[in-house]
């Protein structure tokens, strides 16, 4: 559901999350705030949450961290919530955005899936280390990102994307080679025995979103972010 009343484009919950994917009218920046402080628009998402930012150094891997506001920040593509008022935040400009809940255990997570991350199985590795966890059940958020009739690639570089997870391929709109990273990142997720829910969305076409294919070095960041409930650490929700 759109939100505007706050930075959030849509906002939900389920069990002891709540979550939201930002728009362009929030920019969560691309790395520290002159201060050395997370960028504005990130605290405004956390303080929407009630809680504490935690990010992460997104690098286009598949390493799972967790979400800890004190500490340093980790060089990771996920970020895993396991106890109440820490808002861990992903940051996208064309890449996929996931959020994966537990709807039956007080754990949660963050997804930063390019096409690299896609490949070497980012969601794939939030899911196994939430599972570790104690997580059953779970489900995802998927948010705007580059489409796949958008997204054009070399030739050789959708072969070997999809000799790895053969639902990325695709042909753009002008009948060029191309990538769907969200069809990749659902085929994945729907393998691990993840309900889904794609909540849809080109980046590149639509201007609601920031895209760095489309605006280059002018795009900010665009996101999610997903924080646990008070009271939510010592068990179920």
């Amino acid at each position: 559901m759109t939100d505007s009343s706050t930075p959030f484009w849509f906002a939900g919950e389920l069990g002891a999350a709540r979550f939201g994917f930002t728009d362009a009218r929030t920019d969560l920046g691309r790395g520290p705030a002159g201060d050395g402080g997370p960028a504005a628009g990130v605290v405004a998402v956390a303080q929407a949450l009630g809680a504490r930012p935690a990010l992460m150094r997104q690098v286009h891997g598949a390493t799972v961290a967790l979400a800890d506001p004190d500490g340093p920040t980790p060089e990771a593509d996920a970020l895993v919530v396991d106890r109440p008022g820490v808002a861990a935040v992903v940051r996208v400009a064309d890449c996929t955005p996931v959020v994966l809940v537990s709807p039956d255990r007080p754990l949660a997570a963050v997804v930063h899936a390019g096409r690299v991350g896609m490949a070497q199985g980012v969601v794939t590795s939030a899911v196994e280390d939430l599972r570790a966890r104690g997580a059953g059940a779970l489900e995802a958020w998927i948010g705007p990102r580059a489409c796949g009739g958008c997204y054009e690639v070399p030739q050789q570089m959708a072969d070997e994307v999809a000799a790895v997870e053969p639902a990325a391929r695709t042909t753009t709109r002008q009948g060029t080679p191309g990538l769907d990273i969200g069809a990749g990142v659902v085929a994945q997720l729907e393998r691990a025995g993840v309900v889904v829910h794609d909540l849809g969305g080109c980046t590149i076409e639509d201007e609601t979103f920031w895209s760095h294919r489309r605006q280059g070095d002018a795009a900010g960041r665009f996101g999610a972010a997903v924080v646990l409930g008070e009271g939510s650490a010592d068990g179920p929700a």
